[in-house]
Parts: C-alpha cells; structure tokens; sequence
C-alpha cells in the first residue's frame, strides 16, 4: 500500500503543474478596442454608405482573425479579409440610412482573443429614387401588365439592373416575367403568355436603402397586390365584320360590328381595355373633320386605346353592322349588344384586333399594346435578362381623340 502510494503522488504533482500555465485561446476574449479601427469611428459621425467599411489591426503585435456585419434584418455584409489579418473591407455596397453591427475577433502576438462589438448606423440618402406600381390595386383581366414609374430618369445599364432585381413581381399560381424599360423613367412587366385567369399578383420593392449608382439610392415604394377575373378575350374582326367573345377559351357571344372605313381604318393587334366609360362625348373636330361632321354623346363606351379607339354603341349604323366599316375608327355595335359588352368586360381583358386595313398596334405609347413584342424582343428590353436597351420610340401621336 505505501508502494502504491508513492507512485500517485507524482501523477498528481504533474496534473497540478499542468494547471500553472493555461492555454492562451481557453482564456475569456479581451477587449479589443485599442488594437483595431473601423471606418465608421469618430465624432458620433455616420458611417458613409458610399464608401466601403473597413477594419484596420493596430501595431504589430495584433492581426484580424474574423469579421462579420449585419443589418438590422441579420443579412451579413461580404467582405475579404488580407492574408497577413492587418485589414479587412467590406465587398458590397451598405445601405444608407440603415443600422448596423460589427464583430471584430482578433489575436495579439501571444495568441491570445480579443473581441470588439459595435453598432453603427450609415448617414441618409441625399438623393432618393422612388418607385410607384400600377396600375391600382383590385381585379383585373388576364391582359393587364404591371408597371413601375421611377421618379428620376435611369439611363446607366448597370443601374438599371440594380433597380430591376429589386423590383419583384410574384403570382400565384406562378408563371415566368420579366421587366422590360419602355423609357429611362417606365417598366412594364408581363408574362410570356397572358396572365392566368383566378391569379394573385404582387408587386414590391426591396430597393429602400440601395446605392443604384451615381450617389442615387432607393426610397420608398408602395407594394401593390392585384388579381386576375376570368380570361375574356374579344376577337374582332374587320374582314368579316363580327366580334367573337370568349371566356376562357369558350364563346359566350357573336356580335355584329363595324369598324374603321377607309383613311380610319382601325389598328390591327392586341389592345387591353384601358377605360369604361358610360357616356363620352365624341366629335368629328377632334380628329380632324370639319366642326359640322359629327357629335355625339355614344353610350356603353370601353376604351381601348389612348387616342381614341372605343368598343361602343352605334345605333346609328346598325344596318352596316356585320356587313361593312363604316366607322373613324372605333368598333360599333347595337346599343343590346355594347351594354351587354361594357358590363361583361372589366380593365385588362384582351380586345384583339385582325384583318383591318389599319396600322398595327404600338407596343407602348398609345395603351397596354405590350402583347403585341414578341417574347425574344420583350426580354431584350430588361436590363438583367436582355442586357437592356436605348429608349423606346414607338411614337403614335396620330388621332389623339376619340372617334366614332
């Protein structure tokens, strides 16, 4: 037994030697704050959002080992850290007027950790860029896009492709889109195909807070939620003089019409239902004829495009309807028949227009004529799937007034 006991006693004189020297990284993190600075110090100024962050090591007895930032949200700041750990920046642009906090770990020449926490906040945007959705919120047919007005004109490709990956469009059920720039200030965004019939559609903006470029930054945005009715679609044909209405894929009516004579000819294309207007006064000066030609007050009016074309009531050419254009330029019909259209149709279902002698139908300037570029043309005007693209000029200034 004393044997025994003597050949313990150095096993416990060791284990209580190796307590005597502790190991350097087990220890609790010192503060830091001496060894290192970050580009937000000083004075309680904000930090510049235009500028990268960066933490420095002081001294040589110190180095960087980790670094992490993250917004208020919790989404980290990417950055890179030098190999010798004196130095680290931040490879992403902060947002402005935003919160956040930096974690800085370090080691001193005995290999000992150190840690710094702070809080800093990036100063305000001095030039915002606003978005506003339209069109306004409610229900819709399957033909109406979404658009985004900018308050300021973007021209730069690369900032327009910051401003569209921040511009998000969802639907359900869901189905591919993209944004096309009709101008350096408009985005219109559409799907491929029309929009599903019984959709949810949303549209926000995650730009708040975002450098876009040239000291220009993202401001606020109204998110805008939209659904689809069924999909109605009006095929109006000039050749024959007969409007065929569907509803979702079915016929649900034919209807006798008349469209544009001669020197009106009516456009060719698709068009969406901008507007439904019971009563519009409607004369012949508006569009060039002499003061004494026409007007008239014309009933159960839904307009089809910013210069004038209507679906209407047209009594007074019943005897031409379903036989020959008689028209400047709108489609006319029996009063019957225009009131059970004008209640049946709603903003955003499809009137589409074939076999008129007419011109075809802008993409842009004159309505919703977005259906009308072809879906590799579409995506040439985004700025993130197409490259982006110059401004548009479909100019289509002619007949800006209503005509019968």
């Amino acid at each position: 037994m004393l044997t025994c006991a003597l050949l313990v006693a150095p096993l416990i004189a060791g284990v209580s030697g190796c307590a005597g020297s502790p190991d350097p990284l087990s220890a609790k993190p010192y503060d830091a704050a001496d060894q290192i600075s970050f580009s937000g110090d000083g004075d309680g100024r904000k930090a510049d959002p235009d500028k990268p962050l960066e933490v420095t090591a002081k001294g040589d007895d110190s180095r960087i080992t980790d670094v992490t930032a993250t917004d208020a949200a919790g989404r980290y700041v990417r950055g890179e850290l030098a190999e010798d750990g004196k130095h680290w920046r931040s490879t992403v642009p902060l947002a402005a007027g935003a919160h956040y906090t930096l974690k800085v770990s370090t080691e001193d020449s005995n290999g000992a950790p150190g840690r710094r926490t702070v809080d800093f906040s990036t100063s305000s945007a001095r030039r915002l860029l606003k978005v506003t959705f339209g069109p306004k919120a409610g229900e819709y047919g399957v033909g109406q896009p979404i658009t985004a007005k900018l308050s300021r004109p973007v021209k730069d490709p690369s900032a327009r492709a910051v401003i569209e990956r921040a511009l998000k469009v969802d639907s359900r059920p869901a189905v591919e889109g993209v944004w096309h720039w009709v101008d350096s200030r408009n985005l219109h965004y559409r799907p491929q195909e029309y929009w599903p019939a019984h959709a949810t559609i949303t549209a926000h903006s995650n730009l708040k807070g975002i450098r876009i470029g040239g000291g220009l930054y993202g401001g606020d945005a109204k998110s805008l939620r939209l659904t689809t009715g069924d999909r109605l679609e009006a095929l109006t044909d000039s050749g024959t003089h007969q409007m065929t209405v569907k509803r979702n894929g079915v016929p649900i009516r034919t209807i006798p019409i008349t469209t544009g004579m001669p020197g009106f000819d009516t456009r060719n294309g698709i068009k969406v239902v901008l507007a439904k207007e019971s009563a519009v006064r409607m004369t012949g000066a508006s569009i060039g004829l002499g003061a004494g030609s026409y007007d008239l007050m014309v009933y159960w009016a839904a307009r089809v495009t910013k210069s004038g074309e209507y679906v209407h009531a047209a009594p007074w050419s019943t005897g031409s309807q379903g036989y020959a254009n008689v028209s400047h330029g709108c489609t006319g019909m029996s009063t019957a028949n225009a009131e059970w259209f004008f209640n049946t149709v709603r903003l955003g279902d499809i009137v589409q227009v074939v076999n008129s002698n007419g011109e075809d139908m802008a993409p842009f300037s004159n309505g919703y004529g977005d259906w009308n570029m072809a879906w590799a043309d579409w995506r040439k005007g985004s700025a993130v799937s197409g490259g982006g693209q110059s401004d548009a000029t479909t100019a289509d200034s002619a007949r800006l007034r209503p005509q019968v």
